[in-house]
């Protein structure tokens, strides 16, 4: 009897224990091959270096690569609010030119004149800034001693030589965890602004004038390139600015980001570039006012570095329709001369960045669906070792995974190899 019952336990286990399976083995990483850097929708600035080379002018370059638009004349005397010192946690401003200081006041005082500052700094303090819950705190380091001012949730800090506070012309460094750069024009404001499960940030924004202040310190091109490229460039950030201007993101508190999601405002150090800052100078004042407009409102001209051979629409790349994007041959950033960073490239993505690119635990496999005729990857699909499957765009994968492009190829893994039916204007 006890056999059998022992026996009958056996079994029952056995019933009830699935077998062990082999588990799936999930590779450290990927690799990938590929052409171009950036989204390539909008103008390839490889391209029009090229075109500039051939003796083409600005406004060939753009009627290129810009469907159905008119280059004229706008009004760009607005002031752009430029974020340029994102969810900070500190901040540190100072001037060190000689009988020039800063004055910071509380909130935001917009134009207004004759506003008393709550403190005047002189060269060489610095001014500094931190976050305590939804409060901005101030103080100001002068040699040892430390001075406190009573925390806000804003505060506007001018410098000596701008349009808001006559003296020497001042040049404000401000430095924080990811960069440090000098700035000559307008003024700054410094607001605590949500930032998710992080609680509350810091973001520094540089309110300057688009037609000159800003356009003169937009670093998206080589100062050294040829002037027709340059005046296609000035043209296309003045537009792209233009296309931003008016509406202030609560995330950055910004028309416009001072970062490669916008355009890299580089501030006075472009203006300024040894030898070559004066041609991108003059390229901005030759375009003046100068915009790519489509029934009479400015485009958002967008611009790439490169391309995998063919310009890509910003439908297929966002799946928002644009009609003056367009599909158009883009030879020159497959010349290893003119492009030899990019005309062909290889990554390694690892497996933690490319699960967190489909929210997915891990990766197994990668499997290109299918293509854009512009070449760049249309849709991408992963399945995860317990089988779930996930896609996305392939500009999306892009810009998660921080690849050069789109216009990629897996290695070792299933490519698409017919495009997908055209979706261009």
């Amino acid at each position: 009897m006890r056999m059998y019952k022992l026996l009958t336990l056996v079994l029952s286990i056995s019933l009830i224990v699935p077998p062990v399976s082999n588990a799936l083995e999930v590779p450290s990483s990927f690799q990938f091959t590929g052409a171009g850097y950036g989204h390539g929708v909008g103008m390839s600035q490889m391209g029009a270096r090229s075109k500039a080379l051939a003796g083409e002018n600005a406004s060939s370059i753009l009627s290129y690569y810009y469907k159905d638009v008119a280059i004229e004349k706008v009004d760009d005397t607005k002031i752009l609010r430029v974020n340029i010192g994102n969810l900070l946690t500190t901040a540190k401003m100072l001037t060190r030119t000689q009988g020039a200081n800063l004055q910071i006041f509380s909130g935001e005082i917009g134009d207004a004149q004759g506003v008393s500052p709550l403190a005047t700094i002189p060269a060489m303090s610095s001014l500094n800034f931190t976050i305590l819950g939804s409060t901005v705190i101030p103080s100001i380091t002068t040699g040892k001693i430390v001075s406190s001012i009573p925390g806000n949730r804003s505060f506007t800090v001018r410098w000596s030589g701008t349009r808001y506070l006559a003296g020497v012309d001042g040049v404000m460094t401000l430095s924080h965890a990811n960069s440090k750069s000098n700035y000559r024009y307008g003024q700054v404001q410094i607001r605590a602004v949500k930032a998710g499960s992080l609680g509350f940030r810091l973001s520094v924004t540089n309110s300057v004038r688009l037609a000159d202040e800003y356009l003169w310190g937009v670093s998206e091109m080589p100062s050294f390139w040829p002037s027709a490229a340059l005046e296609a460039q000035a043209i296309a950030s003045r537009s792209y600015a233009l296309s931003k201007a008016g509406t202030i993101r609560t995330a950055c508190d910004c028309d416009l980001y001072g970062e490669i999601n916008d355009q890299k405002f580089l501030g006075y150090a472009k203006e300024i570039e040894k030898k070559w800052g004066p041609f991108w100078k003059a390229a901005v004042t030759n375009t003046a006012g100068m915009a790519l407009t489509q029934l009479g409102l400015p485009i958002t001209a967008w611009f790439g570095s490169s391309t995998g051979g063919i310009t890509e629409t910003a439908i297929n790349a966002w799946g928002s329709e644009r009609p003056y994007t367009q599909s158009v041959e883009d030879l020159a950033s497959l010349d290893p001369i003119l492009n030899p960073n990019f005309y062909k490239w290889e990554r390694t993505v690892t497996q933690s960045l490319t699960a967190a690119a489909f929210l997915l635990p891990d990766v197994v496999t990668l499997e290109v669906l299918n293509r854009n005729t512009s070449g760049t990857v249309a849709m991408i699909r992963a399945t995860s070792s317990k089988g779930k499957q996930v896609s996305i765009r392939g500009e999306t994968f892009r810009s998660r995974t921080k690849i050069p492009s789109a216009y990629f190829n897996l290695v070792g893994m299933q490519n698409a190899v017919e495009p997908a039916p055209s979706t261009s204007p």
